[in-house]
């Protein structure tokens, strides 16, 4: 038996030894686990992910290049920190850029948009039958859970609904809500059901099951009772109205922008301040093959307001130090303008832009060449993103979780902290 030191100075063991101390080893991670677990209570993290779905354009968002062939019609702004222009279209953003870490020296060689959308949310490459768990299930199963019943990974029609919790199971998949203006799907009983003729429902279709486990889909019926276990502790809560956002001000709501983009980070918001460790919010149609110029300026709109409210609104109610909040696609787009007046997916080069969980605002990393087609400097690869986002949280990147088989896989494989941003 052998063992090494991870990030922090944590013991990382040797696949030899983890198959070795079998189930003593197992319940040594469990008690590895709850131990982190109740020390990240007391801290309070939590993270929200704003998932640009189709891969924005770094040109047009927050590495512009005005005056090049490359860099269009898109203009350039000041912002809050004098030092950084941002794109026009983004002047609500630019007035929170104190707050904000941009890193314009993100590169990958995943164009595919399937792959690259698991990529950014696993932290892993697609690979044979391993199925790895998105960052909101990851982030689920190493922070405790909120109270209140509420879930620990709240997805706003996002991508990362589609990935799932991969081999960590159901019991850290997340909880869907696919129009953040109305409460959930199903989450009110209805007339008569009380506490008791709840429970016997439940107690039934336990029974029902039971059957079907014993003939061999007891792997199935364990998901199934997963999922329901956790629906009906949200039915039962007090805590369900905090996916009521009606509760908010008017101007408050107006802030955010009654977009489904702008609604939904409103919403990530009151579920952190409840607790709620991991939020995902979509937006989608960032795929600008053609008519780029004119179909990116709704979005840019929507995800301006709805960004720069978030973050003024975390910071404000003294939320933003402990909750990390990144903005990020599956890749950028292309440089060159191609002869439909679009830009195509380019991994390349690219931007993303961070806030709050301890990062550095009012900085860039990195720089891309004057055309956009480089990284110039500082290179920021996935695993190292990865790796910065387990830093923010207070969670061991090298934590070994029992996979398929239970084969240990890392929470990331390689990669280092991207230091600069905290």
């Amino acid at each position: 038996m052998w063992m090494r030191l991870g990030v922090d100075g944590e013991r990382v063991v040797s696949r030899r030894s983890f198959f070795e101390t079998g189930m003593a080893g197992a319940i040594g991670w469990k008690a590895a686990v709850m131990a982190n677990a109740r020390e990240l209570q007391k801290q309070g993290k939590s993270c929200i992910l704003l998932f640009m779905t189709g891969g924005p354009s770094q040109l047009e968002t927050f590495d512009p290049k005005p005056g090049v062939k490359n860099g269009g019609p898109t203009e350039k702004i000041g912002t809050a920190v004098s030092s950084i222009d941002i794109a026009t279209g983004w002047e609500k953003t630019a007035a929170q850029m104190k707050h904000i870490a941009l890193v314009r020296s993100m590169t990958n060689n995943v164009a595919e948009h399937t792959r690259a959308q698991y990529h950014l949310h696993t932290g892993y490459i697609p690979a044979g039958g391993v199925k790895f768990p998105t960052l909101g299930s990851t982030v689920s199963s190493q922070l405790p859970p909120p109270p209140g019943d509420l879930p620990s990974f709240v997805s706003i029609g996002t991508p990362g609904n589609t990935i799932g919790s991969g081999f960590l199971g159901m019991s850290h998949a997340p909880f869907t809500v696919n129009d953040p203006s109305r409460m959930p799907n199903n989450a009110v009983r209805g007339p008569g059901v009380n506490d008791s003729r709840f429970g016997g429902r439940l107690d039934l279709l336990g029974d029902l099951e039971k059957e079907y486990a014993r003939n061999g889909a007891k792997e199935k019926v364990e998901d199934h009772q997963a999922i329901y276990a956790n629906a009906a502790r949200l039915v039962r809560s007090p805590k369900l109205e905090s996916f009521d956002i009606s509760k908010e001000k008017d101007g408050l709501q107006e802030k955010y922008g009654k977009t489904p983009f702008g609604r939904g980070c409103l919403l990530a918001r009151r579920l952190v301040e409840q607790g709620v460790p991991f939020v995902e919010v979509e937006s989608r149609d960032w795929d600008t093959h053609f008519d780029h110029f004119e179909r990116i300026k709704p979005l840019n709109s929507a995800v301006d307001a709805g960004f720069s409210a978030l973050v003024e609104d975390l910071h404000q109610r003294g939320l933003l130090e402990k909750t990390l909040v990144i903005w990020m696609g599956e890749f950028g787009r292309t440089p060159l303008i191609n002869p439909r007046t679009g830009r195509d997916h380019y991994p390349r080069a690219f931007s993303i832009a961070l806030a709050g969980g301890g990062i550095r605002g009012g900085q860039v990393i990195g720089e891309t060449s004057s055309d956009g087609m480089a990284v110039k400097s500082r290179p920021v690869t996935v695993p190292d993103l990865f790796c910065s986002f387990c830093h923010s949280l207070g969670i061991s990147a090298r934590r070994e979780n029992p996979g398929p088989l239970n084969r240990p896989v890392k929470i990331v494989d390689g990669g280092q902290v991207v230091k600069e941003l905290f």
